[in-house]
């Protein structure tokens, strides 16, 4: 790894990445995609890594984009590169979400194959709020995951999703505990490590095949939006309101 922004462990079969910046509840940055990148290829390219557990760092997931960081050029080709990471990667994915988990720090777990969120989860997909649109092909994942009309009503409404939410529209695969949900996601990923490493990932590759040109064009259609959308009216009023703290007039 580059930097000390995602940690990466490997074990019995099973690769451990976590986010780790916890003092900005592990919001993302050009470091971290660029280190989330490097260690889902790793992972990938390990012949004894069967199964990545995806995590953060601190009893949170992820704040979302780092709105104090900037994200230049270089930023620009490091998320390039994670979304073909993320895309690209042909092991189990599991997404162990708790606490906070905002924008891309939501939306990020939508490439995970399953994702076991803690009883304390508070999600949301707050883009149009900030006058902009969803990222890392989640305008494709979540509808693709829950339902078209489901994923709508909380794309436009920018709403709270707590645990028993997140399970009743199907982006939870099961809710545990807070003080339990790293252990049961572990026990899931030993199950997985016990079987073959070339069945596991053909059976990712059948699993995913029928997505993966979607995903590429939903990305490059986020991408092009969100260019647009970005330092617009809508979106400059969207982050006055938010330094300001008051409600945003459109």
């Amino acid at each position: 790894m580059t930097n000390n922004t995602v940690k990466f462990t490997t074990a019995d079969g099973i690769a451990r990445v976590v986010l780790n910046r916890p003092e900005r509840k592990n919001a993302i940055n050009g470091d971290v995609l660029k280190s989330l990148a490097e260690a889902l290829n790793s992972a990938k390219n390990d012949e004894s890594t069967k199964v990545v557990m995806l995590s953060g760092e601190c009893g949170n997931f992820s704040s979302g984009m780092d709105i104090n960081a900037s994200f230049g050029e270089n930023s620009r080709q490091d998320f390039n590169e994670c979304m073909e990471a993320l895309i690209n990667f042909d092991k189990p994915l599991i997404a162990v979400v708790e606490g906070i988990a905002i924008g891309g720090g939501a939306t990020l777990s939508f490439h995970a194959d399953m994702i076991y969120v803690s009883d304390n989860l508070r999600m949301r997909l707050p883009f149009v709020s900030l006058g902009v649109v969803p990222e890392f092909a989640s305008s494709y994942l979540l509808q693709t995951n829950i339902g078209q009309r489901r994923a709508a009503e909380i794309m436009y409404t920018a709403e709270w999703i707590d645990a028993a939410k997140a399970y009743e529209l199907g982006i939870a695969t099961a809710i545990f505990p807070a003080a339990e949900v790293h252990a049961r996601a572990l026990e899931k990923a030993r199950q997985i490590a016990k079987w073959p490493v070339n069945a596991l990932r053909r059976t990712k590759q059948c699993n995913r095949a029928p997505h993966i040109e979607a995903m590429k064009a939903a990305n490059q259609l986020e991408l092009k939006l969100m260019g647009q959308q970005m330092g617009s009216p809508e979106n400059i009023e969207a982050f006055t309101a938010f330094v300001e703290k008051r409600e945003p007039r459109f």
